[in-house]
């Protein structure tokens, strides 16, 4: 009996080591939020605001976003937080989501703008391909968990 505690302790020690790992991992090596005067410069073309907030029906205490985004044609930015986490992909969807099923189920008809590197603030370049116009919503979407994280209604 004693050995099966301890083998189990040891488990469970090992298994919360390695979920606090894939937690603190994206943080630690994440590079340096853009300053906010670098916002400013990147949101001066923005054609639509919309606002990130952590109360969706798919956001959790580990997976939310809150703050301000802009949507332009050059650039789509947050001045506010993210959870953190691995592999973050920002998307443009035309219709409003806020669930992984739904993220699912419309993901064909979504385009993939980018890679999000920071938890504070961010900078997404947009390429010119991309007509912002078609869509109405930002998302944040980890594709390593296939997890949904944040999205906000543009237009």
């Amino acid at each position: 009996m004693r050995l099966i505690i301890l083998l189990l302790s040891h488990v469970l020690i090992g298994i919360m080591g390695f979920a606090i790992g894939i937690y603190s991992l994206p943080i630690l090596t994440a590079p340096a939020s853009p300053a906010l005067t670098q916002l400013e410069k990147a949101s001066a073309n923005q054609r639509y605001q919309a606002e990130f907030t952590n109360n969706l029906a798919g956001s959790d205490v580990l997976h939310w976003g809150n703050g301000q985004v802009t949507v332009g044609p050059d650039f789509i930015t947050l001045t506010g937080e993210l959870s953190p986490g691995p592999d973050f992909k920002l998307y443009l969807s035309p219709e409003f989501v806020e669930t992984e099923a739904q993220f699912k189920a419309l993901k064909s008809t979504m385009v993939r703008v980018g890679d999000v590197h920071t938890f504070t603030h961010f900078i997404v370049p947009v390429d010119s391909k991309i007509n912002i116009d078609e869509y109405t919503t930002v998302v944040v979407w980890c594709e390593s968990f296939e997890q949904f994280i944040t999205a906000a209604k543009y237009q």
